[in-house]
């Protein structure tokens, strides 16, 4: 499945999660399982939060204090109501260029003025459950926003570094870089260059001893190692001013109409800074080993993240948001619960009280250096092949250098605007080419069919002669009414003149053409075959009759004509499957949908309990044995699985006899049958509820012992299957492998055995594709 990157940076790990119906999450279950891991993780972002908060102020021009300010109240009031209790809150990376500009254009108490109206904006925001929205942004959008904010950071902090301050403006920054660098402070390029190396070296340090060492955060190490170097030289260092309580936030003068851009510009970057960042830790803890995944309740997290910023504000602190840095260093310490948050913020309300004379030992060069390298972190290239190969790089660009140029909401919405130009370009922009081979026509649509491309499609397919055999291959994803109807009354014609149409996908695979009588496919979604159930006024005697007749009768007039050429390839060539599948005669489990396989794919033996009856057990279960030896010997198969699934009536009946004693001659075939199942039986009375290390779901608990002896008989009948010196014979050669499986009906979720650890590891959506 997709992995978030494990490398931790700066907000570039950043991809939107599917959203859920309605924007709503289900409700919050936090794990407890102490309070020894969430201490521990408290601690690792504390140290992590401190030098980060201060170099963030230092950047912006604001007081020091205010980044330690943002950083508890982000730790304390976001983390106590946010919906995403892992996220970690501080002074926001991504708003550090625009809180910059606001600094230096209305003065400190009218940016705190700004920065509640804001977090006003965003409890608004948050009740009114728009949350999901900002999701919708393009990737290459938000991308392009962090990294052109990371182009405008690393300028900037570079000439902090080299002994000089920052201009007003990204390209004023670059344009004053030449003569910085000509006449650089070599103390603080020393400095910089120091807290550079070890940012950048921390976490590849080699051997057991880089691993302990590891275990402190690499911007407080840089921060550490700067200021050792830094003793007894004269460089500008951290002041910290006695608190006091904080001057009351002041509306900045001029235009209304300027005051609402820069409150909806802190507004916008804030939220989608933290929303993305959100979903991102989510995913990160989701791939811890026996984290059971929950989706964040964003709307909530919106308004929490709302009112820290109101807290903050009135603190006199800076802008917070949830970013990435910290949220994942929080989940790789080991939190699991909203604790290490608060607790967090609060080592940060001790440090500053306690430790102000530690921190201002820190030099300035240092914490320049380290918020330099966050924003080259920012420029993500992983996320920009991404951008590239989706064709959306124009976006990525044109939002990046607005960014840089224009500053931070011009950037968003010239990104929006090149995206909405591409989308119309792509939508209108359809190619139809007609071109004969060996007698026969091609039509080929290049693009989205719109009613703008109809003109276009008409012409073409007036170039393909009366009677003649005529491909249409539709490679675009999309066809709206008008070009339906369009192509649908040309293939209509060009049939009844006695000519041929096939209708092919991208691929060159046939397509289904949608008709109005029947719309179900094989091996495709559906709902129940309504469409060739018979009439309601049919006896209940032909009711079974009168649905399987429609059911062929509708795969004769639609599915037939399509799959007539492989089934006719497969009749010459005969089967040549390369798994089989050993699974239950249940009617709900239908293994070519599951598998999502077709004709020639699989060997499917099919048996009630899915059971493997062990050689010698009994002349007369041939059958299954005979089935297995026919696909391991003559059809030479590559893998062999097992599949249980849930709610099995051989597991139910199994179950119900284990208190009676077994009979020597069953009065049934089913109870001489389920004799097989014994074995299962046993297996489980030794194991206990608890399953002893043998059954298990990775992701939740057993729901009860029926499902507990299907998991069981899964394995037992691997080891039956390994008993046969057929299959063992191929095992010892290294040709064949066996695989388990169990499938939950009601969850349409399948499980796959990992059988080093007796764990059923659910199969996610984006799984890659394997030989099981």
């Amino acid at each position: 499945m997709t992995q978030l990157q494990k490398s931790p940076q700066p907000l570039s790990e950043l991809l939107p999660e599917p959203s859920t119906p309605s924007g709503a999450a289900p409700p919050e279950k936090e794990a407890s399982p102490g309070w020894r891991g969430d201490l521990s993780a408290s601690v690792v972002v504390f140290l992590l939060a401190v030098p980060l908060s201060l170099g963030v102020a230092l950047a912006t021009g604001a007081p020091l204090q205010a980044g330690l300010v943002a950083a508890a109240v982000g730790g304390i009031v976001a983390g106590l109501l946010g919906g995403a209790p892992l996220q970690v809150t501080g002074a926001a990376t991504g708003l550090l260029v625009v809180t910059a500009d606001l600094v230096q254009r209305y003065g400190w108490r009218a940016t705190c003025a700004i920065t509640v109206l804001a977090g006003l904006t965003q409890l608004a925001l948050g009740a009114l459950r728009v949350a999901r929205a900002a999701l919708a942004v393009s990737p290459a959008i938000v991308h392009g926003m962090l990294a052109g904010i990371g182009v405008t950071i690393a300028v900037g902090q570079l000439h902090v570094v080299l002994g000089g301050s920052p201009d007003g403006s990204a390209v004023d920054n670059v344009a004053a870089l030449p003569g910085q660098l000509a006449q650089p402070h070599t103390t603080a390029l020393l400095i910089g260059a120091v807290a550079v190396a070890v940012l950048v070296g921390w976490p590849r340090l080699p051997g057991r001893a880089g691993r302990r060492a590891r275990l402190l955060p690499a911007p407080l190490a840089a921060v550490l190692a700067a200021t050792a170097v830094s003793a007894g030289a004269t460089v500008p260092r951290v002041t910290l001013p006695s608190w006091r309580l904080p001057e009351p936030p002041v509306l900045p003068g001029g235009p209304l109409a300027t005051l609402v851009t820069v409150v909806l510009t802190v507004t916008l970057v804030a939220s989608m800074e933290s929303l993305l960042s959100a979903v991102a830790v989510d995913r990160l803890a989701a791939e811890r080993p026996g984290a059971s995944p929950q989706r964040p309740r964003l709307n909530r997290e919106l308004a929490g993240q709302g009112l820290a910023n109101v807290v903050s504000g009135l603190l006199g602190g800076l802008p917070v948001s949830g970013g990435a840095i910290r949220g994942s260093a929080n989940v790789r310490a080991g939190a699991t619960t909203r604790r290490a948050t608060v607790l967090h913020g609060v080592w940060v309300v001790l440090c500053a009280g306690l430790l102000a004379g530690v921190l201002e030992l820190i030099p300035l060069a240092a914490l320049a250096a380290l918020v330099l390298v966050v924003g080259v972190r920012m420029v993500s290239f992983a996320h920009l092949r991404h951008v590239q190969r989706h064709r959306e790089f124009p976006v990525y660009a044109a939002t990046l250098g607005a960014v840089v140029v224009f500053g931070v909401l011009p950037g968003v919405l010239a990104g929006i605007a090149v995206g909405v130009f591409l989308a119309l370009r792509r939508l209108t922009h359809t190619r139809v080419q007609v071109t004969e081979e060996s007698g026969r026509h091609r039509v080929r649509v290049s693009g989205q069919l719109t009613f703008l491309a109809v003109p276009r499609l008409t012409w073409a397919l007036a170039q393909v002669p009366p009677g003649a055999d005529a491909v249409v291959e539709l490679c675009g994803s999309f066809m709206d009414h008008a070009a339906y109807e369009a192509l649908q009354c040309w293939t209509a014609a060009h049939r009844g003149d006695g000519g041929q149409v096939t209708l092919v996908g991208r691929s060159g695979r046939p397509i289904a053409e949608p008709t109005d009588s029947h719309a179900c496919r094989p091996w495709t979604p559906w709902r129940n075959h309504h469409c060739t159930r018979p009439a309601p006024t049919h006896t209940a005697a032909h009711e079974g009759a009168g649905q399987l007749l429609g059911g062929v009768s509708a795969f004769q007039r639609h599915t037939a004509p399509l799959v007539r050429e492989e089934l006719a390839r497969l009749a010459r060539e005969g089967q040549r499957p390369t798994q089989l599948f050993l699974t239950c005669a249940d009617s709900r489990l239908v293994t070519s949908m599951i598998t999502s396989s077709g004709p020639g794919d699989l060997f499917t033996v099919r048996n009630v309990g899915n059971l493997m009856p062990p050689p010698g057990s009994d002349t007369s279960c041939d059958s299954v044995s005979a089935a297995v030896e026919y696909a391991v010997e003559v059809l030479r198969v590559e893998s062999i699985t097992v599949c249980g699934h849930s709610g099995c009536g051989a597991m139910a009946a199994l179950l119900g006899s284990a208190a009676a004693p077994p009979l020597a001659d069953e009065a049934t075939p089913l109870a001489r049958w389920l004799r097989h199942g014994r074995p299962s039986l046993a297996r489980l009375a030794r194991i206990g509820r608890l399953g002893r290390g043998e059954v298990a779901f990775a992701e939740r608990p057993v729901a009860d012992d029926q499902e507990r002896l299907a998991l069981v008989n899964v394995r037992q009948q691997l080891d039956h299957l390994r008993a046969h010196p057929c299959v063992a014979r191929r095992m010892a050669e290294g040709s064949l492998s066996l695989h388990g499986m169990y499938f939950h009906v009601a969850e349409a979720q399948a499980y796959l055995l990992d059988e080093p650890t007796g764990r059923f590891r659910a199969v996610r959506a984006d799984a890659p594709a394997v030989g099981a």
